[in-house]
C-alpha cells in the first residue's frame, strides 16, 4: 500500500548543456543563490547599522568568503574523505564537475578568510564571525537541496511513505536526508540566527557569541541529521558515528568554548 506512494528520483542536474565538459548545474547554482543571498544580509546588515562595513570592504569580504568556501571545502573533502585521491593525484582537487565538497572544510576556510579580512579591514574577528555565522545558513540550504537534485549523500533505508529510490542506491526507498538536512542546517539555523541578530543585543555586547551558537547549533542538527543519512563507503563509523558527526561534536566544543570566551571578555 505504502510503496504506492514512493517516488523515484529522476531529477536532472543538469540545468543546461551546452558542451560535452560545459553546463549549468542546480549544484554551481546553488553556490551563486547562497552566495547572493549572503552578500543581500551582509548589506542590510549595513544598512540597518548592524554592520561597521560599507559596500567596499562587503565586496572584499565576500570574495574572501567565496575563495574560503571553495578551497576549504575542496581540501575540507580530500583530507576527511578522500585522502588517497588527493595523494594520488593532487591535480583532482581542480575536478569541480565530479563534486566533492565538505561542509566542515568550507566553514575552517570561512573562518580563516573572515580572521584574514579582519585583520585587513581593522575590524575585530569575532565581530566578522558573527556576521558570517548568520551569512551561512542560506547557503547550507541551497546546497543540501541541490544534493538531493543530484541525487547525492541519501539517506538509510526506510518503510515510511515518504522515502525516496535513488540512481545508484539499489531498488528500495531510502530517507532523503538531503532534505532533512536543508531543513535543519539551512531553513532551522537561518531562523534562528536571523531571531538572534535582530532581537537582542548580543551582537554589540556579546562579539563572538552568536559564532559560537551557530557552531553549537549547527552542530547539534548535524549529527540529528548523520543519524539518517547512509554512511560513505569505505570510512567505517567510530562508537557508532560516521565522519561527519564526529567532525560535528568537535565543532560543537569549539562552539561551546567560543560562547565562553565571548561572554567572559564581556563580562
Amino acid at each position: 500500500m505504502l510503496i504506492s506512494l514512493i517516488w523515484k528520483h529522476d531529477l536532472d542536474p543538469i540545468i543546461y548543456q551546452f558542451t560535452e565538459s560545459l553546463a549549468i548545474r542546480w549544484y554551481g547554482l546553488a553556490y551563486v543563490v547562497g552566495f547572493m543571498a549572503g552578500a543581500w544580509l551582509l548589506h542590510i546588515y549595513h544598512k540597518k547599522g548592524l554592520s561597521p562595513l560599507d559596500s567596499n570592504q562587503q565586496s572584499d569580504l565576500f570574495l574572501a568568503i567565496i575563495a574560503g568556501v571553495i578551497i576549504g571545502g575542496r581540501l575540507g573533502y580530500f583530507a576527511f574523505y578522500a585522502p588517497r585521491d588527493f595523494l594520488e593525484n593532487p591535480l583532482v582537487f581542480f575536478q569541480f564537475t565530479q563534486g566533492g565538497m565538505a561542509s566542515h572544510g568550507g566553514f575552517i576556510g570561512v573562518i580563516l578568510a573572515g580572521w584574514f579580512m579582519s585583520r585587513r579591514l581593522k575590524t575585530p574577528f569575532l565581530k566578522i564571525g558573527d556576521l558570517l555565522a548568520t551569512l551561512a545558513p542560506p547557503g547550507l540550504l541551497f546546497g543540501r537541496l541541490a544534493n538531493f537534485v543530484n541525487g547525492e549523500l541519501w539517506g538509510k533505508p526506510t518503510d515510511g511513505s515518504w522515502g525516496v529510490i535513488f540512481p545508484g542506491a539499489g531498488d528500495f526507498p531510502r530517507h532523503p536526508s538531503q532534505l532533512y538536512e536543508a531543513g535543519l542546517e539551512g531553513l532551522l539555523m537561518l531562523i534562528y540566527t536571523q531571531i538572534r541578530i535582530w532581537t537582542s543585543p548580543v551582537l554589540k555586547n556579546h562579539p563572538g557569541q552568536i559564532g559560537g551558537e551557530f557552531l553549537l547549533g549547527y552542530s547539534i542538527v548535524r549529527v540529528i541529521g548523520e543519524q539518517f543519512r547512509e554512511p560513505d563507503i569505505g570510512i567505517d563509523p567510530i562508537f557508532g558515528l560516521n565522519r561527519g558527526a564526529i567532525l560535528s561534536i568537535l565543532m560543537a566544543a569549539a562552539g561551546i568554548a567560543i560562547i565562553l570566551y565571548a561572554r567572559r571578555k564581556a563580562s
